[in-house]
């Protein structure tokens, strides 16, 4: 798939071995590090790196995993990234800057299979999954585009984390590392359809970051109808699954419900979601919905939204309204598909 050892999603064990494979002291590999996860454009920019290093690690390399393709900008400040793969293939990511915070919301898998309804990704199908350094390269070259480290990353882009696990926790780690991008845990947020043996798993990492969790509907029978993954767990199994993850980091867990007009934005909806969530430690976020191109969806008015949160409120759940963001240039949530048809 690709040709060449990719820099970004190396850590430091594995650039001293390169280091000492080219002959190099060991303590290139500290310099290598910083210039890799500052991060630069190009390996020539590494300027303490000696020149023939520098020309040896650009023949039998690659830094950047990522290329831009296309960079939209929305009214509001979001900027939505197309990048290109060494394959070939085309993943999206989002860029959400905020008056006292920044967020990067980068996909974890080319397509996903998962298929929900009102996800734009899911009409795509599943390609592959991302390596470590194409999960973090996302960030990376969000921060060569807009100049700053994000303060927040959220694995809320294409495709479905948990189900990449292994590159998913190496990515995090990569994040969260001194010696990489140093975001810190609590600022990372994973976000799951509820693969309920993956929460489990995640639960046990020890790692404290935050877990959203899409529900969507608090009865299986309409869950079902918009997400083929309830058909493998109940909500039974997902619940449970979620005390325990609460139990064990003692982290709050997101709730994502999104609001589809006549659909699960009823009085009867909002008391059977009471009813489901009484006793976890978690704060509803909800979305009304975003268009999506042949989407069966409908989104509220504002003041269905309203009534909705007055009702979770009224029953004692923690809630807020997701801020809609990038709308104009489909960077809202749910609505990530890698437009190739764009270039």
């Amino acid at each position: 798939m690709i040709s060449g050892r990719v820099l970004v999603g190396q850590g430091p064990e594995e650039l001293k071995e390169l280091v000492a494979e080219f002959g190099e002291p060991g303590f290139r590999a500290d310099q290598l590090i910083k210039w890799i996860y500052r991060p630069v454009a190009a390996i020539e920019e590494m300027s303490n790196l000696p020149i023939g290093l520098r020309e040896r690690l650009a023949r039998e390399t690659i830094y950047h995993p990522c290329s831009t393709v296309t960079i939209r900008h929305s009214r509001d400040g979001t900027r939505k990234y197309l990048f290109m793969l060494q394959d070939g293939e085309l993943i999206e990511s989002v860029y959400i800057p905020e008056a006292n915070r920044s967020t990067v919301c980068i996909s974890s898998q080319v397509g996903c299979k998962m298929g929900c309804t009102f996800c734009a990704t899911g009409t795509m199908g599943f390609v592959r999954h991302l390596t470590a350094g194409e999960i973090v390269d996302q960030v990376l070259q969000v921060i060569l585009d807009v100049g700053s480290r994000p303060s927040n990353v959220v694995y809320m882009g294409m495709g479905e984390p948990l189900e990449n696990y292994e590159q998913l926790i190496r990515s995090i780690r990569i994040l969260n590392a001194s010696w990489g991008i140093n975001i810190g845990i609590r600022q990372i947020t994973v976000s799951t359809c509820g693969l309920v043996p993956g929460i489990r798993r995640l639960g046990k990492e020890g790692l404290g970051l935050t877990l959203a969790v899409s529900l969507h509907a608090a009865d299986d029978k309409k869950r079902r109808r918009i997400m083929p993954i309830a058909r493998a767990y109940s909500l039974d199994e997902l619940l449970d699954a979620l005390h325990e993850y609460a139990a064990r980091t003692k982290r709050r867990i997101t709730i994502e419900y999104a609001l589809m007009s006549g659909f699960n934005d009823s009085r009867d909806d909002a008391r059977q979601l009471t009813d489901l969530l009484r006793g976890l430690l978690c704060h509803v976020n909800l979305i009304p919905v975003n268009p999506i191109p042949g989407g069966l969806h409908q989104k509220p008015r504002d003041s269905q939204v309203v009534r909705f949160e007055n009702w979770l409120r009224r029953g004692g759940l923690e809630v807020s309204i997701r801020k809609e963001r990038g709308a104009d240039i489909e960077a809202a949530c749910g609505q990530l598909r890698g437009q190739w048809e764009e270039i």
